[in-house]
C-alpha cells in the first residue's frame, strides 16, 4: 500500500471494525492516518431502523473498537456520519478528510441479499473519487 498514507475505513459493525482492522494490521508500517467512518443509514422518510440515540451508541462503540485496536500504531480518527446514500457519504467523508483512499474489508452475502441491499460493495468500487483498496477477508 506505499503510496497511500491516509486511509478511510468503512465500519459498519462491532465483528467488522475487527475484521478490517485485522485485515489492514499487516499494512500500517505505511500508513500514517486512518479515518474510521460509521455511516448511519437514514430512511429518507420511512420511520428509522431504531431510535437515534440508540444508533449514536452503536456507532460510537463500533468506532471505539477501531481505535482500541489500531491506536497505538497510527493516528486514528472517527466520524459518524447519517446518509440516506451511503456511497456517497464515504466518498464525501474521504475528501473532507484528505484521505489518499478508501479501504474496506468487502461483507458476505447471498446475491439476493446484495441485490436487495443495493450491493454497497459493487457501488463503492464503481467509478470512486478516490482509490479503492479490498482488503483480503480471513480464512
Amino acid at each position: 500500500m506505499g503510496t497511500f498514507h491516509h486511509l478511510l475505513i468503512p465500519v459498519a459493525t462491532e465483528e467488522d471494525a475487527r475484521a478490517t482492522c485485522a485485515a489492514l494490521e499487516p499494512y500500517l508500517d505505511d500508513i500514517e492516518r486512518v479515518t474510521a467512518i460509521h455511516v448511519i443509514e437514514k430512511a429518507d422518510g420511512a420511520p428509522d431502523k431504531a431510535p437515534l440515540e440508540k444508533r449514536r451508541e452503536d456507532a460510537s462503540e463500533i468506532l471505539a473498537v477501531v481505535d482500541s485496536l489500531l491506536s497505538a500504531s497510527v493516528a486514528v480518527d472517527t466520524r459518524t456520519v447519517f446518509a440516506t446514500d451511503i456511497v456517497s457519504a464515504l466518498f464525501t467523508e474521504a475528501d473532507d478528510v484528505s484521505a489518499d483512499a478508501v479501504a474496506f474489508q468487502a461483507r458476505g452475502g447471498s446475491r439476493i441479499m446484495r441485490l436487495l441491499s443495493g450491493d454497497i460493495t459493487s457501488n463503492i468500487v464503481t467509478d470512486p473519487a478516490i482509490p479503492v483498496i479490498s482488503l483480503p477477508t480471513s480464512q
